[in-house]
């Protein structure tokens, strides 16, 4: 997405604290990670679920199990998609009993995270199913909320936010803007 102006709002530094701050909150939450799984959705979740895990790994030395999760077919708009591209959804075994983290980057709507909600279920009956977001920008449809959150970024409707990853786009940070037309 290329935006006409653009305000960097998070640089790879606040992206790594906002990580470890979530990682830390995960694990206090659980009272450890033993029974916590990391799912991502697809795209940019993904490489967040997987440093949210490793940090996670980092503290309480133990192996996080990560999955990633495409919501294509969950999506509320699936009608108006005229050539929807469903990619690969893997889960690290049995989630039954687990507390699943959902990993996103940018929470909005909730309807993404309703769908991965659905999605979830669809494979078992975690214990808990909570929420990380790299950013919540608010302006909900649905009554869903993030349980952590990196940050809190106020925009307008009109205004979008592109999350940048190294592993994705070769940099890390956050930018508000608006989309060229």
């Amino acid at each position: 997405m290329a935006f006409k102006e653009r305000i960097k709002v998070m640089e790879e530094a606040d992206v790594r604290r906002a990580v470890q701050r979530i990682s830390h909150e995960i694990v206090e939450r659980n009272k450890g990670a033993g029974d916590v799984v990391v799912v991502g959705i697809r795209t940019r979740g993904v490489p967040l679920s997987l440093r949210i895990a490793a940090a996670v790994s980092g503290i309480e030395s133990v192996e996080i199990p990560v999955g990633r999760l495409d919501v294509t077919l969950y999506r509320d708009d699936l009608h108006t998609m005229s050539q929807p591209v469903v990619r690969e959804t893997h889960l690290p075994g049995d989630i039954g009993g687990k507390n699943v983290v959902i990993v996103d980057d940018v929470l909005y709507t909730g309807r993404s995270v309703r769908a991965a909600m659905d999605a979830i279920i669809d494979f078992g009956r975690p214990a808990t199913i909570q929420l990380a977001v790299l950013v919540d920008r608010g302006h909900r449809e649905l009554p869903i909320r993030a349980d952590y959150v990196g940050r809190n970024v106020p925009t307008s409707p009109g205004e979008k936010v592109r999350v940048a990853l190294k592993e994705v786009d070769g940099e890390d940070g956050v930018y508000i803007g608006y989309e060229e037309e």
